[in-house]
């Protein structure tokens, strides 16, 4: 197959589904009742028409048939004047109108003929619209029934594709919900270990809070500054036995201290 041949197949194939897929059976059947019933319209003009052409040809029929009949009279009148000339000319002229008569006749058979059948055929035509007119409303009210039955079961399923679009956003707000649930646990378990401080007490509380950590570093240096300083003294002085001054090594005053305190733990 050519690449023309697959590209026009392509195109028909894409073009017979897109407009099978956009046809609504309903619209076609009225198009279609439309067209028959301007199809019947037609006809139905087409009758009149003959008809009209048959009555204008009778009466021309009659018209002569009494033109006819005068020169009938006439020639009879003319014979009896003496005339028979006169009453010649008028059989003479009679005799022309005969042949049209006999003409117009004719035509007027021809269009009898004609208007019967169209006659007919209007009647049969305007049978099978009112069959196909029945037959249609039937058709759309079962389309119309198996629709909505269609719908129905698609938006009960939810295998429709609105109520596939409803699912999913129904599943977006369901997912946020429970992000949005487990975000505001996790900062509530973290305020409640003191991981993370609620900011409104640690704004209320900053100035207190620095107060009480300055003493605590204040407590902190002079704690440090006089252990220091303990470590740091010279022995103190003791008075021996004969009086004279002895003066006591730093060891020796870390065993008095702990013997003074209950002894070594």
């Amino acid at each position: 197959m050519s690449l023309m041949k697959r590209i026009s197949l392509i195109f028909r194939s894409k073009a017979n589904k897109a407009l099978d897929k956009a046809e609504d059976p309903r619209e076609t059947l009225d198009y279609s009742y439309q067209r028959q019933l301007e199809l019947l319209s037609k006809v139905r003009r087409g009758v009149a028409d003959v008809a009209t052409s048959r009555k204008r040809v009778e009466l021309q029929v009659n018209q002569i048939e009494q033109q006819a009949a005068k020169l009938q009279g006439q020639a009879e009148k003319a014979i009896a004047a003496g005339r028979e000339d006169l009453a010649r000319e008028a059989l003479t002229r009679k005799s022309g109108l005969g042949s049209q008569i006999t003409s117009l006749k004719e035509q007027q058979a021809t269009l009898q003929g004609e208007e019967e059948k169209l006659v007919l055929a209007q009647q049969r035509l305007q049978a099978k619209v009112e069959a196909f007119r029945t037959r249609k409303e039937t058709i759309k009210a079962t389309y119309t029934a198996a629709e909505a039955q269609t719908r129905i079961g698609e938006a009960m399923s939810g295998i429709g594709e609105e109520m596939g679009d409803v699912g999913l956003a129904i599943q977006r707000a369901e997912d946020k919900t429970a992000q949005m649930q487990a975000r505001g646990q996790a900062i509530d378990e973290l305020i409640a270990s003191g991981a993370l401080d609620d900011a409104s007490q640690m704004n209320a509380g900053d100035d207190i809070t620095r107060e009480l950590d300055a003493l605590s570093s204040g407590s902190d240096v002079e704690a440090e500054l006089a252990r220091l300083k303990a470590g740091n003294a010279p022995p103190a002085a003791i008075e021996a036995s004969d009086g004279d001054i002895l003066q006591e090594t730093p060891e020796e005053q870390a065993v008095r201290r702990e013997t003074s305190e209950g002894g070594p733990a």
